[in-house]
């Protein structure tokens, strides 16, 4: 009998139970990781992201999510007129606005 057959004919060990409660315990680790190092960063970024928006108004400088910067020059209801250069205007969604007001300290 060669080793690879030895290996494939071994008994399972006894303490079954006990395997899955570390699967357990690994997996409520690993959403604990994923939840406070991921994803509550992200969402609460993402508010704070929203509340500028909701608060630009006429003349706030802006990012978009191109890397577009430029000054606020119209706003509607869902997207805004953006000046990136003297008498060159773009139109974005307000979706796109990743920045207000880029390094102004609140």
């Amino acid at each position: 009998m060669t080793l690879l057959n030895a290996f494939f004919l071994m008994a399972p060990p006894d303490s079954g139970s006990e395997g899955a409660i570390i699967n357990l315990l690994f997996l409520g680790a690993l959403f604990f990781v994923f939840y406070f190092f991921i994803i509550r960063p992200q969402t609460k970024r993402q508010k704070e992201i929203q509340k500028k928006v909701e608060a630009m108004k006429k003349g706030d400088k802006i990012v978009t999510s191109g890397g577009l910067i430029g000054q606020l020059t119209n706003i509607d209801e869902e997207t805004v007129l953006l000046e990136v250069d003297n008498g060159v205007k773009i139109r974005f969604q307000k979706s796109a606005i990743t920045d207000v007001n880029p390094g102004k300290s609140e």
